[in-house]
């Protein structure tokens, strides 16, 4: 019984010493609960949400009783500071240092500090941490991913033995697939700041933009024989970040080195870890004025309770926490220490922002005659506070993103329109520009990713302050009008790929017209919905209505198959649409995150059937259930195997369709199918170019990367697989991958010269990326394969590729 003003130590609550086994995610919580009941003066839990597995999200905000008293005065003061009306915002307000644990559920050592971190900070015998807390509001999120960390610690905890083995060959330290780094749907959560695709990112990013920190510290682990990593960070950083923001991480990092220099401890800094993918939990916050940084522990999943490194000293998951705990309290003391010059910078920060300064773009201009597309743009604005609205004249000039050129334009039916005078000035810039300026190749992750061509809409940078008015209310949805024959839906984006998903689910006979049409004077596209009352299920009308409600679909009623121009509703060009039976897979040999964003499309947004089987079972597995097999990214030995490789050719001939990703696609590439990989041609050769330089060695092999850029691919938008699309694609590339155009088949989507449009890509991956194949359909017998070399659904906020993913799944081999 916890007796009031009582605090326990993390080790008296657990009733076992702290990091002697990992901790199981409610026990964490129910610590968090214990110490916010007996120091409710000092300690304020919240629950933010949960996770798809039902687990608590929690924030626990810690200061003095009197800054606890005013907490929520505090937050908006704060929030003040960075709104369109900073008025009378108080300077003298406390700093507020946000610290994030266990994004990724294997690096789980970073729960088990903050439960450390957290006693430290109520400890009453700790009259440091009392003196900081007078000026600062601490808010720990001790456990990011729930899910992912209890996967972990529960495998962990079923196979150590009485006494830990700390060889690495142990199994012990060899995790299963999918491994506990990622969330239920094996998502990377570290990636997914700006995107929010994520019900744990979707609810902490709302509570984050509710109190915008002056610090933000994200805790991770890397591999077990790396020493800890502290800001500041890696070249590059984009060019939005401030000389303050830069010049205050070198400020905390001095702080973290003191403590570790007085323990021995090794560490490294400005390695590896940049500050330009603007997804990240340390280059999110900083574009959105606080100090954001990452900070990694040798450890990770291998690492277990403790293992023997390269060096031959043991590792321990004490010693992790320990580390975390650490530079956790040395952020703390540096930020109560500088807290009037951190209120003062965020504040110009946001002044700054207001003026548009740094920005040579005065505004972004989205334009399209899609709705849907234009919605989806409108949601990542809104769900990061990017303020937009309507241009009060159509025509302007800028730079047109998809020419390249500074041209006269009007605006098409639907756009917006995003000043870069606001408070989260900086945080558009970052998504809208076209390209980011990199002044360092050697990145940790992607280099492209601008909104524009993520969500296929055009777009244009305009140098002058356009003037703008607010954003009309949406329109309601038009009940669907009673028709004595059938109903049209144009399928133009995603939203008609759900639908028509919604459709299949409901037992809905639908088709789907090859050919472009008119009725009654109107255009109609290839892939156009046709829903014919005759035969249908009862009640359609009312089915329907129900449907449409809430989503831009517009169902057009017909009284007559007998058409203007093109098929009419009879003809062998209309073909109907039979609902497939889907099966992917998955487990070992597949990559978790290529999987788990299929799964996560077909379960959260396209609420469609899909069957998970093990690609170890596939040779023993009955494909007579499914009339389509994806295989995701991933390394398969399945696919060299003879015997399965005809059993799926046999899947193919007699009807069925197989959807290959990536590295599936070079694996089919390397065996008996249609597709083949382009070979390289010989480079000449010179006594000079093998002079190389030792330390230049990483920057050699850049000149073949491509670590995630944008390229134009041409399309023939007549095969179902393009439907709904132009005669262009932009893809994000993130190999050199380069596929010779199918000889007995369909080159769908294919590069030509000239396609490169922003991001890093090495001077040998643009010269071989040209002519070559990235999507395509090869028919066998009565069915068909299709090869899909690039992800359409990256990390799945690359919106414009899932219709493309969606017609391989429904409208191809109809």
């Amino acid at each position: 019984m916890i007796h009031a003003q009582s605090v326990q130590t993390p080790t008296q609550f657990l009733g076992y010493p702290l990091g002697s086994k990992f901790t199981p995610h409610y026990k964490i919580v129910n610590y968090f609960h214990s110490v916010a009941q007996a120091k409710s003066d000092v300690v304020k839990l919240e629950k933010y949400g949960e996770t798809y597995e039902g687990r608590e999200l929690l924030l626990t905000y810690i200061s003095s009783p009197e800054n606890l008293k005013n907490l929520e005065a505090i937050r908006q003061n704060n929030l003040a500071v960075a709104s369109t009306n900073p008025g009378s915002a108080a300077a003298d307000a406390p700093v507020i240092v946000w610290l994030s644990y266990n994004v990724h559920g294997n690096e789980a050592s970073s729960s088990e500090a903050a439960m450390q971190t957290l006693f430290a900070l109520v400890d009453p015998a700790n009259s440091q941490t009392k003196e900081w807390l007078r000026n600062t509001v601490v808010i720990i999120d001790p456990c990011l991913n729930p899910d992912g960390r209890d996967r972990y610690a529960n495998w962990y905890n079923s196979v150590v033995g009485k006494s830990l083995d700390v060889h690495s060959q142990s199994r012990e330290h060899s995790e299963p697939w999918p491994g506990g780094r990622t969330n239920h749907y094996n998502f990377d959560l570290n990636r997914d700041w700006a995107w929010q695709t994520q019900v744990e990112s979707q609810q902490r990013l709302l509570k984050y933009n509710q109190w915008l920190p002056q610090v933000h510290v994200d805790f991770h682990e890397q591999s077990f024989n790396q020493p800890y990593y502290f800001a500041p960070a890696a070249e590059p950083f984009h060019e939005v970040i401030t000389p303050w923001q830069r010049e205050f991480q070198t400020s905390i990092g001095r702080n973290n080195a003191k403590y570790f220099d007085a323990n021995g401890w090794l560490y490294f800094t400005r390695e590896r870890f940049d500050l330009f993918y603007p997804s990240y939990g340390d280059t999110y916050p900083t574009y959105n004025g606080s100090i954001g940084m990452t900070f990694e522990q040798g450890g990770g999943g291998r690492a277990g309770l403790g293992v023997i490194t390269q060096n031959g000293d043991t590792l321990t998951l004490l010693d992790r926490l320990t580390h975390h705990y650490t530079t956790g309290l040395s952020t703390i003391e540096v930020a109560s220490q500088n807290r009037a010059r951190l209120i003062n910078e965020f504040r110009k920060f946001f002044d700054d922002s207001r003026a548009g300064k740094g920005n040579a773009n005065k505004t972004y201009v989205i334009t399209t005659n899609n709705r849907d597309k234009l919605a989806g743009v409108e949601d990542v604005l809104q769900k990061n506070g990017i303020a937009y609205g309507l241009l009060s004249s159509p025509s302007f000039k800028g730079l047109n993103y998809r020419t390249g050129r500074e041209e006269r334009a009007e605006v098409k039916r639907y756009h917006l329109a995003i000043s870069t005078a606001q408070p989260r000035s900086v945080m558009a810039k970052v998504l809208l520009e076209q390209s980011s300026a990199l002044v360092d190749s050697l990145t940790y992750d992607i280099t492209a990713w601008s909104l524009p061509f993520a969500h296929d809409v055009d777009a244009y940078a305009v140098k002058d302050n356009l003037p703008m008015r607010k954003v009309d209310s949406i329109v309601a949805q038009k009940p669907v009008s009673a028709s004595t024959y059938g109903y049209l839906v144009n399928y133009q984006s995603f939203q008609g790929a759900k639908f028509l998903s919604r459709l299949l689910s409901n037992n809905i006979k639908v088709r789907f017209s090859e050919k472009p049409f008119t009725y009654r004077g109107k255009a109609y596209e290839r892939g156009t919905l046709i829903i014919l009352n005759k035969g249908n299920i009862p009640k359609l009308q009312e089915v329907l209505n129900k449907m449409v409600e809430g989503s831009f679909v517009q169902l057009e009623p017909i009284e007559s198959g007998f058409m203007d121009k093109g098929p009419d509703v009879g003809s062998s060009d209309v073909r109907f649409i039979r609902a497939p039976k889907v099966a992917m897979l998955t487990g070992e040999q597949v990559s978790s995150l290529s999987a788990g964003e299929i799964w996560h499309l077909f379960e959260q947004s396209l609420e469609y059937p899909l069957t998970l089987i093990n690609a170890a079972d596939l040779g023993r597995a009955s494909l007579r259930d499914f009339t389509v097999l994806i295989v995701p990214d991933g390394t398969y030995r399945t696919l060299t195997d003879k015997v399965t490789t005809d059993k799926l050719k046999e899947f193919v001939r007699t009807g069925g369709k197989i959807i290959a990703l990536e590295q599936a696609v070079k694996q089919l590439a390397g065996g008996d199918w249609d597709i083949k990989a382009r070979e390289d041609k010989e480079e000449e050769k010179t006594d000079y170019g093998l002079l190389r330089q030792y330390e230049n060695r990483e920057r050699d092999l850049a000149t073949g990367s491509i670590p995630g850029a944008i390229y134009r691919v041409q399309l023939d938008n007549t095969h179902p697989l393009a439907f709904g699309y132009p005669e262009t694609y932009y893809t994000l590339k993130q190999d050199a991958a380069a596929y010779e155009f199918i000889k007995q088949g369909w080159n769908v989507g294919y590069l030509k010269k000239d396609n490169y449009i922003s991001g890093f890509a090495g001077v040998k991956v643009k010269n071989k990326l040209k002519d070559a194949l990235v999507f395509g359909v090869q028919e066998l017998g009565t069915g068909s394969v299709v090869y899909l070399a690039d992800d359409p659904l990256f990390r799945l906020f690359w919106e414009n590729g899932k219709l493309l993913f969606c017609n391989a799944v429904f409208l191809v081999g109809q």
